[in-house]
This record gives structure tokens, sequence and C-alpha cells, in this order.
């Protein structure tokens, strides 16, 4: 068993969103270990009983683990119910899709903000020993609703970490880029579009995204759970490609050219995305393939704002998606044909053609 395993041997797991494709990821990874039980909090019911079917099904011998809950983190009082005895929680409930929270911003914030505000209080209050929380790369000089909203998330669990001791419970965070064929991600999009022979819909060619699987994912809150002070914000070195070249690599591993239709940029999209800013890029400690990016702990005495400056500052860039090292359509081919999701849709492919 693995290190990052063992630590959860007979611990209680809560994951909230748990229905989404980070949650599945994590059963996948630990259902089979000797962790004692992983709640997975939402509040789609639908979605849980296809989870519970999907799980009975592949893992019967372990499907006793899983417990759903019903709620909402924009309800405390659901989300104290559901944590009584859990010993740790991955906070990946929010709402994501870019467009939909540029046309409700209040509901982005109602989820992303005051849903992780109540998480992490009632995390505290239940004696919970560590929270990881879930970012985005778009938090980042955020453009866009739901980035802003995910950039408060951070703040409201940076400002959180140093009201409750370490030793009794610890927050901290990760942020990453695009999750390839997560859900409502641009590659099952693509495929979608090639297996009914329509041309796939490229928003801007130039554009660039950071590019890691959902596995990469999981390390990556592991790898913070494992070494994050409280009040961290964990980043992982990811490559990235432009949306042409993902477009390409996508019909190079199912064979065919399409037709590319530019439909140009959406609401609130940018054209790169950072991972880290250059203020942080001035406290940041490079921990080899991740960043850390410990809590900015001063104090509210502004004499130390105008007086002591951070002379660290000075000629260091961001590290974004246009200058992290780039992909080329082999290589983004490759990191595609790593992923279950892309075999599988590759093989019924094959039998249809």
């Amino acid at each position: 068993m693995e290190q990052g395993q063992k630590i959860f041997k007979n611990k209680i797991l809560m994951i909230t969103g748990g229905t989404g494709s980070f949650g599945n990821a994590v059963l996948n990874k630990f259902l089979q270990t000797d962790i004692r039980e992983i709640r997975v909090f939402s509040r789609d019911e639908k979605k849980q009983d296809d989870m519970r079917h999907q799980y009975q099904s592949a893992y019967p011998e372990s499907i006793q683990k899983i417990k759903f809950y019903i709620g909402d983190v924009r309800d405390i009082q659901s989300v104290k119910s559901a944590m009584y005895g859990v010993d740790y929680i991955f906070h990946a409930a929010a709402l994501k899709q870019v467009p939909s929270c540029e046309f409700f911003p209040v509901e982005a914030v109602k989820t992303n903000v005051l849903g992780t505000e109540n998480v992490l209080s009632a995390a505290i209050e239940t004696g919970v020993k560590k929270v990881v929380c879930l970012s985005t790369d778009k938090a980042a000089y955020p453009v866009n609703a739901m980035g802003t909203s995910k950039a408060m998330m951070e703040k409201v669990f940076v400002a959180k970490s140093r009201t409750v001791s370490p030793e009794k419970t610890l927050i901290c965070g990760t942020r990453y880029g695009n999750v390839l064929c997560s859900r409502g991600s641009v590659v099952p999009l693509f495929i979608d579009q090639i297996m009914a022979g329509k041309e796939l819909t490229v928003t801007e060619p130039g554009m660039t995204r950071f590019l890691m699987s959902l596995d990469e994912a999981v390390e990556l809150v592991l790898y913070a759970f494992e070494n994050a002070q409280t009040g961290d914000i964990m980043v992982q070195k990811a490559p990235a490609c432009t949306v042409g070249v993902l477009a390409q690599a996508v019909e190079r591993v199912f064979g065919v050219e399409s037709h590319i239709h530019i439909i140009g940029i959406r609401h609130g999209e940018k054209m790169h995305e950072t991972l880290l800013t250059n203020e942080e890029c001035a406290r940041a400690i490079d921990r080899g393939n991740y960043y850390q990016v410990p809590a900015d702990n001063r104090d509210l005495n502004y004499d130390h704002y105008f007086i002591k400056g951070n002379l660290k500052r000075v000629g260091i860039t961001e590290f974004t998606s246009a200058n992290t090292r780039q992909l080329n359509v082999e290589q983004v081919s490759e990191k595609l044909l790593e992923l279950s999701y892309v075999r599988e849709r590759l093989k019924k492919w094959k039998k249809i053609r």
C-alpha cells in the first residue's frame, strides 16, 4: 500500500461534491484500501444512486465502505449532520462552469464562497483533523465570476486557517488547471463530436490551458494532505498546450481529420491561465514537482505595509499556461491514451466505424 493510503487506514474521509469526477477518482483509488469509510456528500440524489449501483457492481466486496449523504454546502446544518466522526475532508463541491457562473454569479458565491465557510466552520466545530480545499487556476488573476468566487474561496480558507490551531484542524488547499475528461470538460465534447460525424468546435486555437489527469489531481491533493502547512496552497507544475493542439491530438487518437470550426472566446474566458501569480512567486517555495504558497500571516498592523517592502518580488514572473512546458500533438495524444475514458470511447469508436 502506498504511503498516502496508509495514512487513511481506519479513518473516515468525507468528500464534498463527491459525485463529481474528482470524487469518483478518489473512490477508485481508495475503496480497496484499509480506509474505514468514505462519505460522499452532495445534493444530487440521481448521481448518488447511479454511483451506488456503479460501485456495487465494480467493488461488491468494498461497497459497505461508501456512505452517501444528501445535503448542500449552502446549508450548514446538512453539512454538520454528515460530519459526525469524520477525520478528513476533501472539499470539492463547487459551481465550476465558467459561462453559467457568469450569468448567475450570486449562485457561484453561495456555493463556492459561503459553502466553503460552512464546510470549514462545521469541520472546526466537529473536530475534523484536516481539510483540503480544491481550487482552480481561474482563481489567479480572475476575470470571470467562477474564478472570482474561487479566489474568494481561497481567501476564506486561508483566513479560516488563522482561527484554529493546526493541531486541532489543519486547513490547506490546492490549485490546479484543466483536468482532462472531467465532467463538462472539452475532450469528451470533442470525442462526442467526432463520433457524431460533426465538426470540432474550438473557441480559439491559440488559447493555452494547463493539462493534468484526474489521477494527477488526486496526487496533488494527497501531496497537499501529507505536506502542506495550515493556510498553504499547493500547486502542481503542470504542462500545457494550445486548444488547437488539443483538438488535433483528439483527432489523431481517433484517426480522423474533422473540420475545425472556430467559435470564438466564450463568456469570461482568458487566452492563458495562471497557476501562480507574480505576487505569490515572491514567497512561493519550490518543492520539485510542486510549488508551496504559504499563507501571508502578517497582521493588521498597517505600518508594516508601508514601511517594510519585499525586495524578492522584483524580477519574478508568474507561472502561466503560456510560459510552462508546452506539449505538442504527439505528447498530448500519448497523455490522452493514458486515460481510461479515452480508451473506452476509442474501443466503441473502432466498433462502429
